[in-house]
């Protein structure tokens, strides 16, 4: 069969210090799907803007529309940690989503247009460890 090179939507391409892991052709079918293909980016996935309740704004009239994307952005986060938080935000609001929540997963959303390469980096080490980096919001 050969060298793997795609794996339930997940690229893998091998150079010879590793892997890297993208999810680029996914992440244009869930832009395609949401129908932005063609929007503006952003260079920041969240508004400074103080984080919306779950009663502010109008509900939006297709909330299975949300939740689809919302899902979708969910697996995406494999490959992209970076988008982790800022999706867990909208995700907060599948069961009732307003127009503020809407306006969130817009953003993610231009925001992934304009890093459609990002991905994962996987490299041997001598030695199994794992690093993680976490910016959690405690104070918020």
């Amino acid at each position: 069969m050969g060298p793997e090179r795609h794996f339930l939507s997940i690229s893998v391409r091998r150079h010879q210090h590793g892997f890297f892991l993208s999810q680029a052709q996914y992440t244009e079918d869930i832009l395609q799907r949401a129908g932005i293909e063609h929007c503006n980016v952003v260079a920041t996935l969240a508004d400074t803007k103080p984080k919306p309740s779950t009663s502010d704004g109008k509900l939006i009239d297709d909330a299975a529309s949300y939740r689809s994307i919302a899902g979708a952005l969910q697996y995406l986060t494999l490959t992209r940690p970076d988008i982790a938080y800022a999706v867990q935000q909208v995700c907060l609001h599948m069961h009732a989503p307003r127009d503020m929540h809407q306006t969130m997963l817009k953003r993610v959303l231009r925001y992934i247009k304009g890093t459609l390469t990002l991905g994962v980096q996987l490299r041997a080490a001598p030695m199994p460890t794992i690093t993680a980096y976490s910016d959690a919001d405690w104070a918020g």
